[in-house]
């Protein structure tokens, strides 16, 4: 998907919504029981209940790799679950030296045809290069985080002055470019998004933490929004566990349904 099918997207749907797709079989609503083969039908009836109201979603792949062979066929058939026109996110974190970021990047978008990954920049320029050689397909690359521990390292400052997600944001947004580059910033740290504003201006911003992590979606949309919307806000448990019952989907899309009815006034 490039730039501007994302951007239509948005705007035809009023949404800038990412529903996160991060399913514990723990937390399944009832009827289901705590089993595998319960994920993937729970994740195409919330991709049911929500898909008109997402502009994309998130599969984090650490929820389907955790239970090997069988959990990659689980994803596998999620994503082909996820209607055309979505926006699609492995969430894998990926980034190593260069031949393996190749296969990296081969079996995310060619094997699973994803539309982006997460990448984490630490290895600098190498490990990321060749996830940016594939046409149409986006990076979305680690800047600063919603986790408690992102001050351990993301706000340091490196040269007296700049912090190091300053520093990430400014480098990476040289390896590639606005029609394949996104950056993640947590919706906790939304009053730091006009400040980012400032460094990579015209990139999307991935941004999870609305919902149960605590973020606000207005103040996300506030600072953050650029004039091509530039948001995909991520939200998972908040509308995959909206409800422990049977009316789970019904719930789900209310809570879908509740945040789209905000982004839309910002569009």
């Amino acid at each position: 998907m490039n730039r501007q099918e994302l951007i239509d997207t948005i705007y035809s749907k009023k949404s800038f919504l990412c529903t996160g797709l991060d399913t514990d079989i723990n937390k399944l609503p009832r009827p289901f029981t705590p089993d595998v083969k319960n994920i993937l039908p729970f994740n195409k009836a919330i991709i049911n209940a929500t898909h008109n109201l997402s502009a994309g979603y998130k599969i984090n792949t650490a929820f389907y790799e955790q239970y090997g062979a069988q959990g990659w066929e689980i994803m596998e058939q999620t994503l082909a679950s996820i209607p055309q026109g979505c926006f699609t996110i492995a969430d894998a974190k990926r980034g190593d030296i260069g031949n393996t970021s190749s296969m990296y990047a081969r079996a995310f978008f060619e094997t699973l045809n994803f539309h982006s990954v997460t990448v984490a920049p630490y290895m600098g320029e190498d490990s990321l290069r060749p996830f940016l050689e594939f046409k149409d397909k986006w990076i979305i690359c680690l800047a600063l985080t919603s986790n408690s521990g992102h001050q351990d390292f993301q706000k340091l400052h490196v040269d007296g002055q700049k912090k190091l997600y300053e520093t990430v944001l400014e480098t990476v947004s040289k390896y590639g470019n606005i029609n394949n580059l996104m950056f993640v910033v947590g919706a906790t740290r939304a009053k730091d998004l006009e400040h980012i504003r400032t460094i990579v201006p015209e990139h999307f911003l991935l941004v999870p933490g609305v919902g149960a992590q605590g973020g606000n979606l207005s103040e996300v949309a506030q600072y953050g929004s650029n004039t091509d919307c530039g948001l995909l806000v991520n939200s998972s448990r908040s509308i995959l566990y909206a409800s422990s019952g049977p009316n789970y989907a019904e719930k789900a899309q209310a809570e879908a349904y509740e945040m789209q009815q905000t982004m839309a006034k910002y569009l």
